[in-house]
């Protein structure tokens, strides 16, 4: 059922709230406390009982932390998020701070001096995190309990969702096996353990999935995996009941009280990714050793099972997004509004009736809502679609065989023509991602710009990452794996991204279009030398608009590219859709007109 995006708090419930905790802080003896968007766990998304930072300051963006202090507060967000924040905050209670360029040492320094003392709650803060704040010139920073669950009367209770064991043929290997090679790394690398906060990357190894987590069907847990192969889950023992069966006498089940006692308790070396690790944990440890996370390549390289599968899910995806999209070009109702497209393209998705669940809310934005990279539709902000230039889609599903996430820009009639050369200048920038083959060794930071380009050269740009990893049935955002300027991994085969570039005229409009993407060894071409090259192969076949491309701005290879793609999505989509659909995915599907 399509719930519209959920507010935790609204602007004018932040002063009372922060009130209540400035009591709290002067109570325990300092000058301020910091509130992240983390929970103990470190994922993008939060259950409702860890929505701290929206409680507190009304702001429901993944990215971002409030520090309130005595008689200041402020809110950190990024450029992704400078609107939302806006719309979203009291500005007499919250000064919005322009992260990272204003680093939050920079900004406590100019407002607590010598001496101040700022409480943090070392469960939700990494060790890394901490480490860029050792120098703040005599500002303490207090490892405390945390101040806003002290001061929320009415906090939800944590999530128990039972944990299910995951197909082992749509996994590809069993958990006994892949436990098996993370422990010949644990021992190369001279560790007893390793510790993870990461419930992906538990449910992956574990090969289980739950439903802790809206749209993400992770089950919270921590994890110590040892050397001789065995793992402690840490988690409520009720949640892992039903799948004892599946995970055997090797996986031990420990409630999480258990946790830092097992830790105290391991002599040897204990290892943990210090960016995923809380502090509370790390210091948890007799011998730690901060490495690198083991579980997160074999996790992101996905196997043949895992690519098969996946490439079903899409191709089931695609159908609906086909119906969903001649609906919407041909049959909308006149007073059709942003919340009846999400609506409806939920349904079209659960028609295929293997629809488990969305994978994100929806972002459906006409018109100026497009151009917030990160909108999501509720009541006050409903948008109807007539007299908007063009509308945004960027949605997904969760299949028990994978996971998908696409973006269209559709017109809504006769685009303007800024609207149709801002549309095809990004639509250069997906092409030359799609088409390029790289070295291994390269990582996102060096393909960002080919997305990027064709914005640069008319001085345009956007603010988020071109492209980020994607689970199998796991988190529809998954790491370490991007394409993006802060990406330093090497993209290897079997890795799944997004490939997403946009362009955004705040208060007008905004285009994305996003397919996902999968690093296969790329063919040698004749004549080739014997280095060894990777490209993409498509993973997401759905029609892109050809009615707001400039073709005259296109490249003959460009409009190759598209002639090509579209004759694929033919091709794999058309035995799968009948009647209206199948005759509108047929024009919609014709070569572009040469310009």
């Amino acid at each position: 059922m399509f719930q519209t995006f959920d507010v935790t708090a609204r602007p004018q419930d932040a002063p009372p709230r922060v009130a209540r905790l400035r009591e709290w802080v002067a109570a325990e003896g300092l000058d301020g406390f910091v509130v992240p968007r983390a929970d103990a766990y470190q994922g993008e998304y939060v259950a409702p009982s860890d929505a701290r930072l929206a409680w507190i300051s009304g702001f429901t963006g993944s990215a971002g932390f409030a520090v309130v202090l005595a008689e200041r507060a402020a809110l950190f967000v990024d450029g992704r998020y400078t609107v939302q924040a806006r719309a979203q905050t009291d500005a007499a209670t919250f000064e919005r701070v322009n992260w990272p360029a204003t680093p939050l040492a920079t900004w406590l320094r100019a407002a607590l001096p010598e001496g101040g003392r700022v409480g943090f709650d070392p469960w939700l803060h990494t060790v890394a995190e901490m480490e860029k704040l050792r120098d703040l010139d005599g500002i303490a920073l207090v490892p405390v309990a945390n101040g806003v669950d002290a001061v929320w009367e009415d906090r939800p209770a944590p999530p128990a969702g039972e944990m299910r064991p995951y197909p082992v043929e749509l996994a590809g290997r069993a958990h006994a096996e892949k436990r098996a090679q993370i422990a010949e790394v644990l021992k190369a690398k001279g560790v007893a353990a390793f510790v993870t906060t990461q419930p992906d990357a538990i449910c992956w190894l574990l090969n289980i999935r739950g439903s802790d987590i809206e749209r993400t069907p992770i089950a919270q847990a921590f994890a110590v995996l040892h050397a001789d192969a065995t793992v402690d889950l840490i988690c409520d023992p009720a949640k892992a009941a039903p799948v004892a069966d599946h995970l055997g006498p090797e996986v031990r089940v420990s409630a999480p009280d258990t946790l830092t006692g097992l830790l105290e308790g391991i002599a040897d070396a204990v290892g943990y990714d210090a960016h995923a690790c809380p502090v509370a944990l790390a210091e948890a440890l007799s011998d730690g050793r901060a490495m690198e996370d083991p579980l997160a390549i074999p996790k992101a390289r996905k196997s043949a099972a895992e690519i098969a599968a996946t490439t079903e899910a899409h191709l089931r995806d695609g159908a609906a997004m086909v119906r969903f999209l001649r609906w919407l070009d041909q049959d909308r109702p006149g007073d059709l509004t942003e919340i009846g497209v999400a609506r409806a393209l939920e349904g079209f998705r659960r028609d295929t009736n293997q629809l488990l669940e969305i994978s994100f809310e929806t972002i459906a934005g006409a018109g100026p809502n497009a151009a917030l990279p990160h909108y999501r539709v509720n009541v006050e902000t409903d948008r109807p679609l007539a007299g908007e230039p063009v509308l945004l889609v960027d949605s997904g599903g969760q299949y028990l065989d994978g996971t998908t996430d696409i973006t269209r820009t559709v017109p809504l009639g006769p685009p303007p023509d800024e609207v149709s050369h801002a549309f095809t200048r990004v639509l250069q920038g997906m092409i030359a991602v799609s088409r390029t083959r790289f070295p291994k060794g390269v990582s996102g930071c060096h393909l960002d710009a080919l997305a990027r380009a064709p914005l640069w050269a008319e001085h345009k740009d956007y603010d988020h990452g071109t492209g980020h990893g994607v689970g199998v049935y796991l988190g529809v955002h998954e790491g370490p794996q991007r394409i993006s300027r802060a990406s330093k991994v090497p993209l290897e085969q079997g890795m799944i991204l997004s490939n997403e570039p946009g362009y955004y005229r705040e208060g007008a409009f905004g285009i994305r279009i996003e397919n996902l993407i999968v690093v296969q060894e790329a063919e040698r071409p004749e004549g080739g030398d014997d280095r060894e090259m990777l490209g993409f192969e498509t993973l997401t076949w759905v029609p892109i608009d050809r009615r707001l491309i400039r073709t005259e701005l296109l490249s003959p290879d460009e409009r190759a590219w598209i002639d090509a793609y579209h004759a694929g999505v033919a091709e794999r989509i058309g035995p799968r859709v009948e009647g209206a659909d199948r005759d509108w995915l047929i024009r919609m599907t014709a070569p572009v007109e040469r310009g």
